[in-house]
């Protein structure tokens, strides 16, 4: 397993040739020291653990890796599913290129909301089309809980419980070398 810098995996997560709304998410607050876990994963990519923390109210930083590389029947009941009534949605976002492909999107999505705003919908065809239309290359249902931990991240941290440790580890070095602590610097 390779640790390396949470938004070099979320880069991957954005150029990997994969169905943009087949990812799911679960995070939520550690479970010792500051920062939060996140899982995200997709049965043709993996399941990918970062751990994060804010240093500074604008500078986020953190580790991940790679922790299996499909989605098992044993995994499957350990992320959301997509019509989960309960939970929330998350989305990776790429930027537009150059002024002509943020003109583009913006045109789209504009037709997209009027679409909608015109037709009954559903919240969830809503949110899909909205990605579709400013190009997210991941988006999904996700499970989070701000202030704890959702049952589901504790198991998906026992499932890989040498991948919890080492990237632990990371992350303390981390908070240790900005001397966090548990306040921003």
């Amino acid at each position: 397993m390779r640790v390396r810098d949470w938004q070099d995996i979320l880069e991957d997560v954005a150029s990997e040739n994969a169905d943009p709304d087949g990812w799911r998410a679960v995070a939520g607050q550690r479970r010792a020291g500051v920062g939060e876990d996140f899982y995200l994963g997709h049965p043709a990519i993996g399941v990918h653990q970062l751990k994060t923390y804010a240093k500074n109210p604008r500078d986020l930083r953190g580790v991940g890796a790679r922790v299996a590389r499909r989605i098992d029947d044993e995994l499957d009941p350990l992320l959301p599913g997509h019509g989960e009534e309960e939970g929330g949605r998350f989305a990776v976002r790429r930027p537009p290129k150059d002024e002509d492909e943020a003109e583009r999107m913006a045109r789209r999505l504009e037709e997209t909301v009027k679409v909608h705003a015109e037709a009954p919908t559903t919240p969830e065809d809503f949110f899909e089309d909205v990605m579709d239309a400013v190009d997210s290359p991941a988006f999904g249902p996700m499970e989070y809980e701000f202030a704890d931990r959702p049952d589901r991240l504790d198991e998906l941290s026992e499932t890989f419980e040498e991948a919890e440790r080492l990237l632990n580890s990371e992350l303390e070095d981390l908070i240790e070398e900005d001397e966090v602590g548990r306040g921003f610097q």
